[in-house]
């Protein structure tokens, strides 16, 4: 029985929860292979209604019961992949913790006072940038975005006085990101980054600084293509914002 319920969680199940609940315990075999609307079909209730039954048995919702019954699998492949969506599940859950609210509202404060904004990315952060810029420019904001370093360099010697820097950045070194840093720093421009290395460079010649949380685990061995999650979101949570308030 992958979900245990005694007497006390029953009470507050409604006959629809239990059901659900009791479908969920008698196929712990083909669980591993089913997502939430799924089992959602198979009892005649919603997604809401399934994650709302798990919750009320003690689970933090369908991606523990995911996990459970994926570790149980007997298929190695099973096992395999349940262990990928909690890599991209702990990620995801990290940067939530680590945001300060408080830095996210001063970020945006400094990009609603902004003349022009220009982004600044490189290698695989660069399409980061790029759904990023646009987004704001969708917005009706004054964006430059550029990943070619020679450009960087000259764009912020030449930045105006309420002209902002907004640099993204996997772990916050690139050696030319961290430069055209300086120069906006030294020229008294606010520069904001966004990295996912709490020690960084960048950090030092930042104003604001947005950090979220990069996984160890890298898909790709031979090359750096670690998972900009991290990036992705925070730039949503920003866009978002923006875009409702």
């Amino acid at each position: 029985m992958i979900i245990s319920i005694g007497t006390d969680i029953i009470e507050k199940l409604t006959k629809t929860e239990l059901e659900i609940i009791h479908f969920i315990n008698s196929h712990e075999d083909t669980l591993p292979e089913m997502s939430i609307v799924d089992i959602a079909f198979e009892t005649y209730s919603s997604p809401s209604t399934v994650s709302r039954a798990i919750r009320k048995c003690g689970l933090n919702g369908f991606n523990e019961l995911r996990y459970r019954s994926g570790n149980k699998a007997k298929s190695e492949e099973i096992q395999s992949m349940n262990e990928l969506f909690n890599k991209t599940l702990i990620e995801a859950q990290a940067v939530h913790e680590r945001i300060s609210l408080t830095d996210i509202l001063a970020v945006i404060k400094c990009l609603d006072a902004a003349r022009q904004i220009s982004v600044f990315a490189r290698g695989l952060t660069t399409y980061v940038g790029q759904e990023f810029s646009l987004k704001l420019r969708l917005l009706d904001y004054d964006v430059f975005f550029t990943d070619d370093p020679n450009i960087m360099q000259v764009k912020a010697s030449k930045l105006k006085e309420q002209d902002i820097l907004f640099i993204l950045s996997l772990n916050g070194e690139t050696p030319e990101l961290v430069s055209a840093a300086v120069t906006a720093c030294q020229k008294g421009n606010c520069v904001i980054s966004c990295c996912c290395n709490e020690k960084s460079k960048l950090i030092t010649y930042s104003k604001h600084s947005l950090v979220g949380y990069k996984h160890s685990h890298q898909a790709i061995k031979e090359f750096e293509v670690s998972s900009r999650i991290a990036l992705y979101m925070i730039c949503r949570i920003i866009i978002d914002y923006i875009s409702t308030y």
